[in-house]
């Protein structure tokens, strides 16, 4: 049986609250990293959730180990879930998918303007002959 599991971690990271959404599936993990500026409370983090959600760009899918997987007691849990609010940072994986989010924008933007300087190449070199065209038209 497939779990889904999404998580949000909110922390400091100079000078604006960051928030890391990590959302699994079982087998792949994905990772939205969200930028919010002045801290913000958790109502506002929920509301911003729930407005925002089909916005998100998550990464491209990793695959996931799926530690964390059994049952769990609701006591170890609450345990566990005031662990992690004291504890700061991201995990690695988490890193490496926002990443390889970020060279995948670069890559996408690195063809854009490829694209867009060898279209004003070719404007250029239009010009220029329909310029030599019109020089020549009187002979």
């Amino acid at each position: 049986m497939q779990r889904n599991v999404c998580s949000l971690t909110v922390f400091f990271e100079d000078p604006f609250w960051v928030g890391v959404l990590q959302r699994t599936d079982g087998t792949r993990l994905e990772v939205c990293k969200i930028t919010f500026g002045a801290e913000p409370k958790d109502y506002e983090v929920y509301e911003f959730l729930l407005t925002n959600w089909g916005r998100f760009r998550f990464s491209p899918m990793l695959p996931d180990d799926g530690a964390g997987e059994k049952k769990v007691n609701p006591k170890r849990m609450r345990r566990a879930i005031s662990r992690e609010l004291q504890k700061r940072g991201v995990s690695t994986k988490a890193q490496m998918a926002l990443q390889l989010q970020r060279e995948q924008g670069k890559q996408e933007q690195k063809q854009l303007s490829q694209a867009k300087r060898k279209a004003e190449q070719e404007r250029r070199f239009l010009l220029k002959q329909e310029k030599r065209k019109k020089k020549h038209r009187g002979r």
